[in-house]
């Protein structure tokens, strides 16, 4: 089977033809750069500010509806070995211990999903763990591992398995930020805060999420709080899915997802 890869930004409406494209064997892989931010964000991160963010999204008409209009733009471009260089990448289980992510999956045949959301405190990735939380018993009859990873220390991510609640054993913290950056996720203010894909139309589904919410999940490394996050997943080594996140609250279609899992030919599957 060849490398897929997943258009950034798909809307909901937008068919499952339109994220997948075969990719050639011979494509170029494109650099991304990663700034340091060195200004502190706390002033954005204050509960006025999030509160204030949080109601003008709902209250927005243009913003209850620019979701659902399929967006199409460029693919994501990784390495052809990125199952190995992911598989070398250390992160952290919620109890603290570091693991690599090749002791996450079986290496050969093991179907894995791996999330990423943008941090711990962010309110619209919440929302994406209850939903990830919903599938689960779906993923896992399919034989399908899931795996949840967050920007901030294991703490943060007991904060959010704890009082969401989201299974611990799903979830890993990133707080270096180092698989974002060898998979080439967005980061930025203008992504984080202004970008169209930035808006939240599920209010139930949020509202839910949130009710019991804390701030205190967010980064003490505040410039964490600009990465973005995306959805991949792998058969063994070999990346079947991948989409970035275009911004705050643009999530991979989980119906989407489930579906290139179920896809892979039953005598590749572990």
């Amino acid at each position: 089977m060849g490398l897929f890869s997943v258009t950034a930004g798909s809307g909901l409406s937008a068919p499952a033809s339109h994220n997948l494209h075969l990719l050639s064997t011979h494509h170029q892989i494109q650099p991304s750069s990663f700034p340091t931010v060195n200004t502190s964000l706390s002033p954005l991160l204050s509960s006025a500010s999030v509160s204030s963010l949080f109601t003008k999204s709902l209250s927005t008409p243009s913003s209850l509806t620019s979701r659902l209009v399929p967006r199409v733009s460029a693919s994501v471009d990784v390495p052809e070995n990125i199952g190995d260089i992911l598989g070398d990448v250390t992160i952290f289980k919620a109890s603290g211990e570091p693991v690599l992510f090749k002791d996450l999956w079986d290496q050969n045949e093991g179907i894995a999903v791996v999330a990423l959301l943008r941090h711990f405190g962010c309110f619209c990735c919440w929302e994406f763990a209850a939903d990830l939380k919903k599938v689960k018993d779906k993923f896992d009859a399919a034989g399908v591992k899931l795996i949840a990873v967050g920007v901030g220390s294991a703490n943060k991510a007991r904060m959010l398995g704890e009082r969401l609640p989201f299974p611990m054993e799903c979830l890993y913290a990133d707080p270096e930020r180092k698989a974002y950056d060898v998979l080439g996720l967005y980061y930025g203010l203008g992504r984080t805060f202004f970008n169209p894909a930035s808006v939240f139309s599920r209010f139930e589904s949020l509202k839910k999420a949130m009710e019991n919410y804390t701030i205190e999940a967010t980064p003490d490394d505040r410039s964490g709080v600009l990465q973005q996050g995306g959805m991949f997943v792998f058969k063994g080594k070999e990346l079947l899915y991948a989409r970035k996140d275009e911004g705050t609250g643009d999530h991979a279609p989980l119906d989407d997802v489930f579906n290139v899992c179920c896809n892979v030919p039953a005598a590749q599957k572990a």
